[in-house]
């Protein structure tokens, strides 16, 4: 990998060197400082001029932080003379404010896009956006990749004999057919409704579980409130056994505990797209590298290559 430097911020150094151990690259130094004003400084201490340039960093809590602590990044690669600087960012947080469902508020996920451009983002790779059109918020090439691939193989491991896939709401339900057509199982999916006081009511299950095993999937886990009462669905539609699935294992406000105590929850898996602290982590949690997939889009788009096979 020749004339390429790749850089980490702080939100996920672990998986930067994971990414790096498979590019056989070394990660580069970055020093972050606080003024005493409060403000960030940034230096990339390796050199840029004329590389191509990989700034790896998930928009995970503290989601601000991270961000800005990204846009100088950026910012610092453009005043290096950087070849072209691409922004790999394996979740991007403000993917779900995607509409004005609302009067009067912002599309964040345009907005922040806007942001990474104007700070010098030349391209952007990512993994599982909450919503597709988010993909068209940028005006730079984007890939946009999954991580469907890596959650499959992992179940391919168990008897899939009466299993389906169950995704939490029609939105997701695309995802969740792929899926289901990798394992070469049926799929089922809830008809979701979400009120103005953050409340979740899943009416119906669209498909049959009764008396299967349910691999439950969707693109992130966060306050665990979808997934809470979708378990509700499957037990009263006697559901066999249930593992759960999503890519973006975020897991706020005690969610993974709340998912670790449900008895018939034989499994939780995730990707290690955002960071989970060693001391959060529980018994039936899972967690599958995306690093491989990530570096390999790296190494093609580095070389020129075709990048679509890994959509």
């Amino acid at each position: 990998m020749r004339d390429i430097a790749v850089f980490s911020g702080s939100a996920h150094p672990e998986l930067a060197k994971e990414i790096c151990g498979y590019l056989e690259t070394p990660l580069q130094p970055v020093r972050v400082q606080r003024f005493a004003n409060d403000c960030l400084e940034v230096q990339l201490q390796a050199n840029c001029r004329e590389r191509d340039v990989y700034l790896i960093q998930p928009l995970v809590p503290p989601v601000q932080e991270h961000l800005v602590e990204l846009l100088l990044m950026l910012d610092a690669a453009r005043g290096a003379s950087a070849a072209r600087t691409t922004v790999v960012m394996p979740h991007y947080a403000y993917a779900r404010s995607d509409k004005k469902d609302e009067p009067r508020i912002s599309i964040g996920g345009r907005l922040v896009a806007d942001l990474l451009v104007t700070a010098g983002a030349q391209r952007v790779l990512t993994m599982t956006l909450h919503a597709p059109q988010v993909h068209g918020f940028f005006s730079v090439p984007v890939d946009h990749l999954h991580a469907l691939r890596e959650l499959a193989a992992h179940f391919r491991g168990y008897d899939l004999s009466s299993a389906v896939v169950v995704s939490p709401d029609l939105g997701n339900a695309k995802s969740a057919a792929a899926f289901a057509r990798l394992l070469g199982v049926p799929v089922a999916a809830g008809a979701k409704q979400r009120f103005p006081d953050d409340r979740v009511v899943i009416s119906a299950i669209i498909g049959d579980v009764a008396g299967r095993d349910v691999i439950v999937l969707d693109d992130e886990i966060a306050k665990g409130s979808t997934v809470i009462e979708l378990l509700d669905r499957l037990r009263e539609h006697k559901a066999n056994s249930i593992r759960i699935a999503c890519t973006h294992g975020l897991f706020a406000g005690g969610a993974l505990t709340r998912l670790e105590n449900q008895d018939d929850v034989s499994e939780i898996v995730c990707t290690n797209t955002v960071p989970i602290p060693a001391a959060e982590r529980v018994p039936k949690l899972r967690i599958l590298s995306v690093a491989p997939a990530l570096a390999e889009a790296i190494r093609r788009i580095h070389n020129g290559e075709s990048v679509s096979a890994l959509f």
